[in-house]
């Protein structure tokens, strides 16, 4: 088939690109012609999230593409459209996360579907904003994704919500793939010079929290579950790592508060990716606390790292990380229960069974030829031979 692709990778950073990426490259390994179209900006300087929404990777993830697309200029909507519109193919793939986008891929869904015969599957990576969802965020998202033949959700939470608002769509639950292929095996890791430099115990058993820092992440929760730990488990270590969409200081009273500053090591900047792996080889689990989520791309990292995840039942979390399997799942915002599993983690000594399953689940259940091959089936439901 011939699949045309829009969507962020690099210089653009973050798990949505990493995404767009695999799904390109994997694409394009079972033989598709797969055209990769992305951006000359995402976002306006003052709209920007963070430091930047460049990736400072040394060794970055990337496929080639041809960089067309500003959305707030319509001229290069028009010149999207014309293309894809010259390339002919099957499928176009759209990505929608966040209100931002409605305009520009409304106008070129909107021509692709007057002008052209190509179908058009949206990947809905939220169907509504982490930190959102009120009335005018589903209208947004109704507005564009009406447009769409098919719609590729990574959540049931995703799937009731569009079905609610598009009774009648074609909606499939695909689970996000695993971003193992960012392990670097051919480089030694700097595990035991980094926890020196951080000034972590080496007998300190480690939690890492990884990802951009956001309220909806829940990691006040687990600074006060720090607390709780700490009564049975002295030598417990939590390392925060990611870049702070709101003031550390905030986090940083709460470690005061709860008497865990000296348990309690900050990096805060985005992490690139050649320097992924001493961090997830340091940690002994993953904790993710979310208060709300549809999915989590930092799970997937974890699992590519082969480490299990302890997490909340929130969105879709509970569908991938599987409850005395692959990791543990407490209810959300309640951090007794939180500290009772990362109690539990460490007494039952469960990391060499949670991490053998977290390996097989990464090689089969997600893999991103699973992912590809919803594409194609997708495809194939709507009518285009392969």
């Amino acid at each position: 088939m011939r699949i045309s692709v829009v969507g962020p990778t690099y210089p653009f950073r973050g798990g949505i690109a990493h995404y767009t990426t695999f799904m390109v490259r994997h694409l394009r390994a079972a033989g598709h012609v797969a055209p990769l179209y992305s951006f000359t900006r995402q976002y306006p300087r003052w709209l920007v999230s963070g430091r930047s929404d460049r990736d400072p990777s040394n060794t970055p993830l990337r496929e080639d593409c041809e960089y067309i697309l500003d959305p707030i200029n319509p001229f290069t909507w028009w010149q999207l459209y014309r293309r894809v519109r010259t390339d002919h193919p099957d499928v176009l793939i759209l990505q929608w996360w966040v209100p931002y986008w409605t305009p520009c891929l409304t106008a070129i869904a909107s021509m692709i579907k007057r002008n052209t015969k190509v179908k058009i599957i949206f990947i809905c990576h939220n169907v509504v904003p982490h930190e959102g969802g009120g009335v005018i965020d589903r209208r947004l998202a109704l507005t564009v994704l009406r447009r769409g033949d098919a719609l590729i959700v990574h959540s049931e939470q995703d799937r009731y919500r569009l079905l609610a608002l598009l009774p009648n769509a074609q909606v499939i639950k695909a689970q996000i793939p695993s971003y193992g292929g960012l392990v670097r095996h051919d480089v030694r890791s700097r595990e035991v010079a980094l926890r020196g430099e951080l000034g972590i115990p080496e007998r300190a058993q480690v939690l890492l929290f990884f990802g951009f820092v956001r309220p909806y992440k829940g990691l006040e929760y687990l600074i006060q579950a720090m607390a709780l730990v700490r009564e049975r488990l002295p030598d417990t270590h939590l390392l925060v790592v990611g870049e702070f969409w709101t003031s550390p200081e905030f986090y940083q009273s709460y470690a005061h508060e709860f008497g865990v500053e000296s348990a309690m090591t900050v990096v805060n900047r985005y992490v690139p990716n050649e320097e992924l792996q001493p961090y997830f080889d340091m940690a002994d689990v993953v904790v993710l606390p979310y208060v709300s989520a549809t999915q989590s791309a930092v799970v997937q990292l974890a699992f590519g790292f082969g480490k299990p995840v302890i997490t909340t039942r929130v969105g879709g979390l509970y569908e991938v990380v599987e409850d005395g399997v692959n990791g543990l799942v407490v209810p959300p915002q309640d951090e007794r229960a939180l500290a009772d599993a990362i109690i539990r983690y460490f007494a039952e000594d469960l990391a060499a069974s949670f991490g053998a399953n977290v390996v097989a689940g990464a090689a089969h259940s997600f893999s991103w030829q699973e992912l590809v091959d919803t594409i194609e089936q997708a495809a194939r439901d709507l009518g285009v031979e392969a």
